[in-house]
Formats: structure tokens, C-alpha cells, sequence
């Protein structure tokens, strides 16, 4: 029987859910997959509670709730990140194409988008 605790994790609104599938990329883990057309969380085990997939759903379906669950499982991770790295492709800020591999990238809601931005360009995109 497994141990569970109470930690964050990221919940679903199926009802907000698109499908659109912009949320897997961000789990490095491979915590979200896209089932019957929603995202979902089907390993708990996976699930950081990070919530780098929330900057990126454009309908906000997803949110970081406290629950019981499994504990986080770090080797399992591991070796889920190790694999995904094989077909690895960096992410670049919508701005000035940086890649998240020189600079840190931040998920940004811009007019109705969900994009990336470099925090070279995140203070230009606050303050005009």
C-alpha cells in the first residue's frame, strides 16, 4: 500500500479544458498527457506541483490544488526527463528568440496567447 501525503498538485477543470495540449511540453516530467481530448495528470507520482504548465493554458483549466496523494517520486522523474531530453527542443521568447537554453524563460499571457518571454524582454513587456 502506497504512502500518501498532503501536497500540491495540479488539478484539471475538464469543463475549461480545449484539448489544445499546450500543457505536456511544460511537464518535464510527463505528468500531463492528453486522454480522450483533456489533460490530465495520470501519474501523481510525477506531478511536482511546479505548475509550469498553468502560464500556458490559454482557457486556465488548470490550478494547484492541496490533496492527498502519492509522494513526488524524484528517480521516476529522473528518468522520464532523461529520456524526454532525447527529442529536446528549447523554447524561445516570442519577443527576441532567445532560447531558454542562454537565457530564463517566463510563461506570458499576451493578448489571449500563452507564449514565452526571456526576462531580458519580460521588464520591456511590463513597463512599455
Amino acid at each position: 500500500m502506497s504512502t500518501t501525503t498532503i501536497r500540491q498538485i495540479v488539478r484539471t477543470d475538464e469543463d475549461l479544458c480545449t484539448g489544445c495540449g499546450l500543457c505536456v511540453s511544460p511537464c518535464a516530467e510527463g505528468a500531463i498527457v492528453m486522454v480522450d481530448g483533456k489533460a490530465k495528470v495520470i501519474r501523481e507520482e510525477l506531478c511536482d506541483g511546479a505548475g509550469f504548465c498553468l502560464g500556458v493554458c490559454p482557457t486556465g483549466a488548470l490550478t494547484l490544488e492541496y490533496r492527498e496523494a502519492v509522494p513526488f517520486d524524484h528517480d521516476a522523474a529522473e528518468a522520464i526527463v532523461a529520456e524526454k531530453q532525447q527529442n529536446y527542443i528549447p523554447q524561445v521568447c516570442f519577443r527576441c528568440g532567445a532560447d531558454e537554453d542562454h537565457v530564463p524563460l517566463l510563461p506570458v499571457r499576451q493578448e489571449g496567447r500563452s507564449e514565452w518571454v526571456c526576462t531580458r524582454c519580460l521588464p520591456t513587456l511590463i513597463h512599455g
